[in-house]
């Protein structure tokens, strides 16, 4: 077998970064494909150029052309308009709904047998529109939305305890944005739960943090966040390159699972078949209600895409 191949479709700057990552690691491959197609040329080469000093042999490639995504093992979608202050996820519904659309017509038509991950805001909405556009099999239709926000989740308890960050393992369930499920319960510094070592009030300013955490970096830089999202996504890239069968949240297209039918972010485990199984964990009253309320915001959006003609 040849080396594993994955593309990334935009390259603004959370792409880029994924792109440069994904070099570094030297795991794969990687096609990074934008409408402009000289930015990625330009992009790509800048990254091919750093790989003497890096160590790294991934072959990096920049193209406007659809066709370079032949044979990819994983697509990730990237592409779209960035949320500006005060513009919610779901301002960004109608816009990038078409771009979402375009691009999983032609990676049904070059890469059928890749598995698809979503960035691409509203996430929720856009892991439903991209499966329906795609065609393919929930198992290969994911949204990168939970990694990203337990992380950021994490960040903030460590910070709030004095500890180090890698003791600190974080769960974040739900849509992406405003209607995320903090799990104070399931998140623990090593092995123990902050229920434990935080008082309620304290659980909820991280919680209030992290559900706002991606408008506080637009407030401070004027522009959206792309270190972490492209961190989380070569996170899932990994797990799936290297079938490393790692349990991490996910967008996920439910039937049934905790009650729901429809996208919602839950504990995967991530392998080779990309989402190889959804795991149900133990909820309270509180969570079920809020996972519930969640999905019932998603759903709108779904509806809305439905009413688009999609």
């Amino acid at each position: 077998m040849g080396r594993r191949k994955v593309t990334i479709v935009g390259a603004g700057r959370v792409g880029a970064t994924a792109t440069q990552m994904l070099a570094k690691k030297d795991i794969c491959d990687v096609v990074l494909l934008n409408r402009t197609a000289s930015t990625a040329a330009g992009i790509a080469l800048d990254i091919a150029e750093s790989s003497v000093v890096e160590g790294f042999d991934s072959k990096v490639i920049g193209t406007g052309d659809y066709a370079a995504m032949d044979g990819s093992d994983v697509v990730a979608i990237t592409a779209g308009e960035q949320r500006k202050e005060g513009m919610s996820r779901d301002d960004l519904l109608k816009v990038n709904a078409n771009i979402v659309a375009s691009v999983c017509e032609q990676v049904k038509a070059h890469a059928p047998n890749s598995k698809l991950i979503i960035l691409t805001n509203p996430l929720d909405a856009m892991v439903y529109l991209a499966k329906k556009k795609s065609g393919f099999q929930r198992e290969r239709v994911i949204g990168m939305a939970g990694v990203l926000d337990s992380s950021r989740f994490g960040t903030f308890t460590a910070e709030q305890l004095g500890v180090g960050y890698s003791n600190v393992s974080a769960l974040v369930l739900g849509g992406h944005g405003d209607f995320m499920v903090p799990m104070p319960r399931h998140t623990t510094v090593s092995g123990v739960p902050i229920t434990n070592l935080l008082d309620a009030q304290r659980i909820k300013s991280i919680a209030d943090r992290t559900r706002d955490a991606g408008a506080e970096i637009i407030k401070l830089e004027g522009s959206s966040a792309f270190y972490a999202p492209a961190a989380s996504l070569v996170k899932m890239i990994d797990a799936i390159i290297n079938d490393r069968k790692s349990l991490l949240p996910c967008s996920a297209v439910l039937s049934g699972e905790y009650g729901i039918s429809g996208v919602m972010g839950v504990p995967v485990v991530l392998g080779s078949g990309g989402i190889e199984r959804i795991v149900e964990i133990q909820l309270s009253d509180e969570e079920r209600a809020a996972i519930r309320t969640s999905a019932g915001k998603i759903a709108e959006s779904v509806m809305l895409i439905d009413k688009m003609g999609f």
